[in-house]
């Protein structure tokens, strides 16, 4: 293990603006890197990756969310483990799958979908990130939630400061300082809904949450306002940059956006093929419990380790021409994309994997079929080429495109 002083710091311009390059050479050279700016043990490859999130037991724990996460959330699921985590997630989980995802939230998820594009459909022209991406995701949590979306502006900035907060590897205390003020705000705009959907449960997600009942333990109201937040910032924020990614990987590559065009069922294996390719979410923290030996030295225990989900996601260990985006490649497998046996690493893996990964994969499906019905002869703006943006969460910051306007959402 070394400092690796040859390659870009990930806190440098230069990392930001192209990091593949610089996983590569992790990969192969210094997989495992202690990086002083933000104590932490910086993991590359994609065995390692895989081991680390799959092995929540003896050697890997989540207590960096302690210091990570509580400050803007309040004590969430992720820092829970053992028999705690187990009956939390029993209360949470079932929203996300089976009849509650397919009978009450997939005709929400299709309403916020066609709402947005009616916005443009006609003009012939739009920027998917700004008038569409940004805006799904958030919607749709706060339609699940029963909340007003007239708020959507507080709901988008206070999820913003929460990524913000999160990805500020550099420490500015100014971003510390807004993070730490969201979880106050939005603790004031839930808690006295909470209460109030307590006493007229509805329909709602918010609803279940405050009814839910496993081995006689119930959710208290913070345990609910703490979800809730996490919910929009992970929800908000890896959705909007999956839908961009995706919609900018096809783009660039007309001829699996034509295949996609006519076979619809091949969006599931876009979307796993961005989760690898271009993942919402480029790094995840976990913390050791031992000292662990893996590729290219001991992480002792107590450290803190940065887990490089994009490199990982582009090893040439685990997936042929990694740096290649292919929707009909046969080392990912589709089926499994979005539970915890996936092969890509972008939901994480085992116990901590995405509890909202299966309505990801339902918003970016409904999403993309009303896109290509709404805009059948899609196009990037002329001249424009898809830049992606970020170092914790990464995708494109804007989308223009263009198309023949179409009058009616039809059938």
């Amino acid at each position: 293990m070394s400092a690796a002083p040859q390659l870009p710091d990930i806190l440098s311009p230069e990392f930001a603006a192209d990091p593949y390059p610089a996983y590569a050479v992790m990969r192969e050279k210094e997989p495992l890197i202690w990086h002083e700016a933000t104590k932490s043990y910086i993991v590359s490859r994609y065995e390692d990756v895989e081991r680390i999130f799959k092995d929540m037991r003896s050697e890997f724990t989540t207590d960096n969310y302690n210091w990570q996460v509580e400050p803007v959330h309040g004590k969430t699921i992720l820092q829970l483990s053992g028999r705690e985590h187990a009956v939390r997630r029993a209360l949470v989980a079932p929203a996300f799958r089976g009849r509650d995802l397919q009978e009450k939230f997939l005709p929400v998820i299709e309403r916020n979908s066609r709402e947005l594009i009616d916005t443009f459909r006609a003009s012939g022209s739009a920027d998917i990130v700004s008038d569409y991406a940004t805006r799904f995701p958030v919607n749709v949590i706060a339609d699940m939630l029963g909340l007003d979306k007239a708020d959507h502006a507080r709901f988008h900035g206070w999820y913003t400061a929460v990524i913000a907060f999160l990805g500020n590897l550099s420490g500015d205390p100014e971003v510390t300082a807004a993070g730490e003020r969201t979880r106050v705000e939005f603790a004031e705009y839930m808690i006295p809904i909470i209460q109030e959907r307590r006493e007229n449960l509805g329909d709602d997600l918010l609803s279940t949450l405050c009814a839910a009942e496993v081995d006689g333990v119930r959710m208290s109201d913070e345990d609910i306002k703490a979800f809730c937040s996490l919910l929009l910032a992970a929800g908000g924020e890896t959705t909007d940059k999956a839908i961009a990614s995706i919609l900018a990987n096809l783009l660039t590559h007309p001829e699996q956006l034509a295949a996609v065009r006519e076979d619809r069922s091949l969006i599931p294996a876009a979307f796993a093929e961005t989760l690898r390719y271009t993942p919402p979410v480029h790094m995840i923290m976990r913390q050791s419990a031992v000292d662990v030996e893996v590729s290219g030295g001991t992480i002792p225990a107590g450290a803190t380790v940065t887990c490089l989900i994009g490199a990982a996601n582009r090893d040439e260990r685990r997936f042929r021409e990694p740096d290649r985006f292919d929707i009909f490649r046969d080392d990912l497998t589709t089926t499994s994309a979005f539970s915890a046996a996936a092969d890509h690493l972008a939901f994480a893996l085992g116990r901590h994997f995405c509890v909202g990964a299966l309505l990801a994969k339902a918003e970016v499906e409904i999403g993309m079929n009303q896109l290509l019905d709404a805009m059948p002869d899609l196009r990037l703006a002329d001249g424009f080429d898809p830049v992606e943006e970020g170092v914790f969460t990464r995708g494109p910051q804007s989308l223009p495109v263009r198309f023949t306007p179409v009058t009616s959402a039809g059938a």
